[in-house]
């Protein structure tokens, strides 16, 4: 079994590779890569849509408004940013903070796969619509999708609300964000344990994996066949 000790080091060698990546458009206009951070060895990885303005001028995920309101719920759960992962789905900044295109988010795509195998966590928490709907594979919105804890690729996937949401003022998005961490906290502790497998319809808990949809959607998202 490979040690954390090397998992960490092929974090930071592919790490390199991605600072000086230029597969796609992204690299013209970025000032850093934001290619992830975090313990290695974490229970819970997190993944965001893509780096805003701060997170492009430090090279770091999630250091604006919108990562201080993720420490702060992630130390209501007993969890500090440093015992955590955190990426994005892409590693540089679209311009003005629009959406990831498909060709985007296939240059990124191995990056995350590996960043996801290295880490191997119990848990993954996606924040906000796009990073939901891209790893589940579904065109339902992330209201629909969050407070389910979803079996993933012999782990959990725990939708949630993207901070920024909350933080453009509404008590209801915090107050759900909330319920999603509580959650979280049961998956990561062992309250929640999958008991069936991924190819089943729902397992002991009730947890029931969300379907590839085949109806039409206005903005489809690429998605990525991760780990096959």
């Amino acid at each position: 079994m490979t040690t954390p000790a090397a998992r960490a080091e092929e974090l930071a060698a592919l790490e390199r590779v991605a600072l000086a990546c230029t597969a796609c458009g992204l690299a013209e206009g970025r000032t850093q890569v934001v290619f992830g951070a975090g313990d290695a060895d974490a229970d819970l990885m997190i993944v965001g849509e893509a780096p805003g303005q701060r997170e492009d001028e430090q090279g770091i995920p999630f250091v604006g408004p919108s990562g201080k309101l993720l420490e702060t719920l992630l130390g209501e759960i007993g969890l500090d940013r440093s015992e955590v992962y955190i990426g994005n789905v892409v590693k540089c900044r679209p311009p003005r903070n629009r959406d990831p295109r498909p060709d985007e988010i296939d240059a990124c795509g191995d990056y995350l796969r590996t960043q996801l195998r290295l880490v191997d966590p119990k848990v993954v928490l996606t924040l906000g619509n796009f990073s939901s709907k891209l790893l589940l594979k579904t065109t339902t919105g992330i209201t629909r999708l969050r407070g389910t804890a979803y079996p993933w690729w012999g782990r959990f996937l725990v939708p949630t609300y993207h901070p920024a949401a909350a933080l453009r003022g509404s008590a209801r998005v915090l107050e759900e964000m909330r319920h999603d961490f509580s959650l979280l906290a049961k998956v990561i502790s062992g309250e929640i344990v999958r008991e069936t497998p991924p190819s089943t319809e729902a397992d002991h808990n009730g947890v029931t994996p969300v379907p590839d949809t085949d109806g039409p959607d206005d903005n489809p998202p690429a998605q990525m066949d991760l780990f096959a």
